[in-house]
């Protein structure tokens, strides 16, 4: 077939390649610009997906990230429902499943991911069930909006960030909802356990039952549906609808088999950079190691995405201005914003500033007397103080961080920063 040029061609468009394409164009790059997407839909937001639009609150209008009219004025073409099926480095041309061959000067992978299938016994042939859902994309969750109402039995495996969300939506359509994690804990890889605590407390108040420690043993399946789900501790859950939030597997075949992925993501540096000088990454693909929280990592959130897509048009755009924004995530459940800032593994204090029973307080991670993470809770103030310090990991006084009768900002004030004291 054919083969058409392209100046950038991007892949992906999600919240990183739609970001990626027009950033590039604002910073002055010239030539055609191709944005690919899977997708039938004009790229949207993901967020929205396991609360607004799953509630019914949103239409896919909503959704969109920016209008059609946007990347017209941009002169950037988007191509939807094209699939890459191979990356030649050499001859700098990408193949898409339908044959058609793409040459790039510049290329950018900004792929995703999908969402880590459940696997266990008795599931129907294929491991396709009519009432197993996943939630990654606007189809994803059209489909299970549908299947959710009043009375309807839902079970969802994953106490992440997107099953909690997901049960919160569902109560509030009136459904009944088992949260299944097999962790000792619900948030129990993002958040300490005050944080993890109460949103226990909160989705059991809201009617969620939530077991914890518990993995799936099993399922029954009849006639391509699955009845029930068999815990590991013996407990049997009919449903009607099962959800499974268990993790997202990064998109990187086509670059891994290019020699630019390895298991875990794309490498890549603070402009987005891989090993290929012709082709940057960014988003949840991409593996990169943060000056402030050490070794490689995958960073899935939508600030992160947005931030190295602006790093790599800025390299493109010959001025550099490398990604070194402290990485931060949100999730909202019922009337509570989770506000998250840094990386908290490996804390080894926590100091709560607040009362959880008051539904508004925050957790401050502290290692080695020095400020790493924050949870707030409905405290958009505090967060955005504490985020903004986080660019330095301080060193606090812990003790003043949980005394509300001093002011937040003169502990993390520039002054206080350098003592440890307001």
């Amino acid at each position: 077939m054919e083969t058409s040029g392209c100046g950038f061609l991007i892949v992906g468009a999600g919240h990183a390649g739609s970001e990626l394409a027009l950033a590039a164009r604002q910073g002055g790059l010239a030539g055609r610009i191709v944005l690919l997407g899977e997708e039938s839909a004009l790229p949207y937001q993901r967020p929205p997906l396991s609360k607004d639009f799953l509630c019914g609150k949103a239409d896919e209008q909503a959704l969109a990230l920016r209008p059609a009219s946007a990347y017209d004025a941009a002169q950037i073409e988007l191509r939807q429902g094209a699939r890459v099926e191979r990356i030649d480095r050499a001859e700098k041309v990408v193949t898409l499943v339908d044959g058609t061959r793409l040459r790039y000067e510049k290329l950018a992978l900004c792929t995703g991911g999908r969402p880590r299938p459940l696997v266990c016994e008795g599931m129907p042939a294929q491991g396709v069930a009519s009432n197993l859902f996943y939630l990654r994309t606007l189809a994803d969750a059209e489909a299970m909006r549908q299947k959710i109402q009043t009375g309807t039995r839902v079970v969802i495996v994953g106490g992440g960030y997107v099953g909690l969300e997901v049960a919160a939506s569902a109560r509030s359509l009136g459904a009944e909802v088992t949260v299944i994690e097999a962790q000792p804990r619900v948030l129990a890889r993002v958040a300490g356990e005050a944080v993890s605590r109460f949103y226990e407390s909160v989705h059991c108040e809201q009617g969620v039952s939530i077991l914890t420690g518990v993995g799936i043993a099993s399922v029954e399946s009849e006639a391509g549906r699955i009845r029930a789900v068999n815990c590991s501790d013996g407990t049997r859950l009919p449903l009607d609808v099962l959800v499974a939030g268990i993790g997202m597997l990064p998109n990187t075949e086509a670059a891994r088999a290019a020699g630019l992925a390895e298991e875990g993501g794309i490498p890549v540096d603070d402009l987005a950079r891989t090993a290929d000088p012709d082709i940057v990454a960014a988003g949840d693909c991409t593996l990169q190691r943060h000056p402030l929280y050490g070794p490689q990592m995958r960073i899935e959130s939508v600030p992160n995405a947005l931030e190295q897509a602006r790093a790599a048009a800025s390299w493109l755009c010959g001025k550099p201005k490398p990604n070194a924004s402290v990485p931060w995530f949100w999730s909202d459940q019922y009337d509570l914003k989770l506000q998250m800032a840094g990386l908290s593994q490996g804390y080894d204090d926590c100091v709560l500033r607040g009362l959880p029973a008051t539904r508004s307080f925050c957790a401050f991670y502290l290692r080695a007397g020095r400020l790493i993470a924050v949870d707030a809770v409905n405290r958009p103030g505090d967060f955005m103080a504490a985020r903004r310090a986080l660019a330095q990991q301080p060193p606090v006084d812990a003790a003043g961080l949980g005394d509300e009768s001093v002011p937040l900002k003169e502990l993390l004030a520039p002054a206080a920063l350098v003592t440890g004291k307001p």
